[in-house]
């Protein structure tokens, strides 16, 4: 029966693809972004969509079509981008991955305050500011290696810097979902890591933001 959730996504992904390329996938990105920014927003009122009703799992049922088209639109544009879409596609994603691994880091060795006590009691303010260190340090490194001018690597710490944010909310936006239907993890495909979806939450929320703000500052 869960099987059946994963036709919607699959289906309009596979439409965009046969239907859709390249024209509407900025358009499903940009909404993809404006969904991360009421996100952010919901994220301070973390009351709102407790209620278990069938109208507030439909709705929620609509952020998961959001958080998932979106994010693959957002890496199919990034890939084909002709100059070097690949190593912006990879870069995208390992920036999460770096982004996690600082934060870590930082929220295991110093601790502190927490970010969100209410939805996630496990993160903390040093690891906001460890992950964006690190996102940074990788910017620094790519533009570098891609031999990018003044401009263009301010430009990519600036889009850096607010995809690794906004992938906070991301993280946070999965982690309130699953409090709000009493769940521990989203799934048990891999145990022990909270689900398919706690692998990957931050990441859809990073890549519509990063895709953005490239076209706009790179």
């Amino acid at each position: 029966m869960r099987a059946l959730l994963l036709l919607p996504p699959v289906g309009i992904m596979a439409w965009l693809a046969q239907f859709g390329w390249p024209h509407l996938f900025p358009l499903v990105v940009l909404a993809g972004l404006l969904w991360w920014l009421i996100a952010t927003v919901w994220m301070f009122f973390p009351h709102i969509g407790a209620k278990r009703t069938n109208g507030v799992r439909l709705w929620k049922y609509v952020v998961v079509l959001l958080m998932v088209v979106p994010a693959w639109s957002a890496l199919a544009l990034l890939h084909a981008d002709p100059e070097h879409g690949p190593a912006w596609a990879l870069y995208a994603v390992i920036l999460v991955w770096v982004a996690d691994s600082g934060a870590y880091f930082a929220g295991t060795r110093w601790g502190g305050r927490k970010l969100a006590p209410s939805i996630s009691p496990g993160k903390t303010w040093a690891g906001l500011w460890g992950g964006l260190a690190a996102s940074l340090l990788l910017a620094v490194s790519m533009a570098l290696i891609m031999g990018l001018d003044l401009r263009s690597t301010a430009g990519l710490l600036l889009a850096t810097a607010l995809a690794m944010l906004i992938s906070v909310v991301g993280d946070l936006c999965e982690s309130l979902i699953k409090r709000h239907a009493g769940a521990k993890d989203s799934g048990h495909l891999i145990p022990g890591h909270g689900g398919v979806l706690d692998r990957l939450d931050s990441l859809f929320a990073a890549l519509p933001m990063f895709v953005v703000l490239k076209w706009s500052l790179l």
